[in-house]
């Protein structure tokens, strides 16, 4: 399995969602969520591993920007409860599934603390902040924005795939402005992204947030990072470091190593 497929999840479960949808646990059983068979990013390593960058022992307010049906902040929820989580999209299908996900009995234990927010990231500052998007309220930020530049791919009729795989005129400047806007002082954003895509995503941060860590995610040992997650601290000066990161498979299997398996079930955090 490559790392851009969906992480095998413990279901689906009895329950098949609604026509054209599947009901599915993740990070061993502490989340269940409804998500789009197809059309979409469906839900797997990307959005377990950017929630795995919330500490274990965090407190404040986490903002899924960009949440999809919500799998990022969920899993966030579920496994730091000292946090509360704003799932905030744009889609109207992806926010109906996020507000359902948070009403599902399986979900109950952390859904209290979880909101979902309908706002549009390339707005201006006005419309963000009348949205609910006000400045300065979080301690953490989750990105895990489109990989592809306008007119770098083939965009597909379906806008809402299209929107989850290519990014808006405005680029990643859009994400990070939004982001570093919602972070409150030494306020930290974690965004994952796409293996040989640290020149694009570096100079749209160098200027908004320092102590910028770089953790690479390997496939397999022995070849190039296919993920990276990047955080950085708000109003920090501190220089930038590359993280020994991780590889999740053995040699010739698609079995996950005991560090990334425990960290899709749910078990611990990765210290970035």
């Amino acid at each position: 399995m490559s790392l851009g497929s969906a992480y095998q999840n413990e279901g689906p479960v009895d329950d098949p969602g609604a026509p054209g949808t599947t009901v599915d646990q993740l990070l061993g059983g502490l989340i269940e969520i409804e998500q789009p068979k197809r059309g979409w990013h469906r839900a797997g390593l990307d959005a377990l591993f950017l929630a795995a960058s919330v500490p274990e022992h965090a407190g404040g307010l986490v903002v899924d920007l960009g949440a999809g049906v919500g799998t990022a902040g969920m899993a966030a929820a579920a496994r730091v409860p000292g946090i509360e989580v704003m799932l905030v999209e744009r889609e109207p299908v992806a926010l109906d599934l996020a507000r359902a996900n948070l009403v599902r009995p399986a979900n109950a234990a952390f859904a209290g603390r979880c909101r979902v927010v309908a706002a549009d990231i390339s707005q201006s500052m006005s419309a963000r902040e009348a949205a609910g998007l006000s400045r300065e309220i979080a301690a953490h930020v989750l990105i895990n924005p489109p990989f592809w530049p306008p007119k770098s791919v083939r965009r597909s009729p379906s806008e809402s795939r299209a929107g989850a795989h290519v990014l808006g005129p405005g680029g990643l400047e859009d994400w990070a402005r939004a982001a570093v806007s919602l972070l409150e002082p030494r306020g930290r954003l974690s965004i994952i992204y796409k293996g040989d895509g640290l020149g694009e995503l570096l100079p749209v941060l160098a200027d908004r947030v320092g102590e910028i860590s770089i953790f690479p995610l390997f496939p397999r040992a022995g070849v190039a990072a296919h993920r990276l997650i990047v955080s950085g601290v708000k109003g920090s000066r501190a220089a930038p470091r590359l993280l020994p990161g991780m590889v999740l498979h053995p040699g010739g299997t698609g079995r996950y190593l005991p560090e990334p398996d425990a960290i899709l079930k749910g078990e611990r955090g990765l210290v970035v």
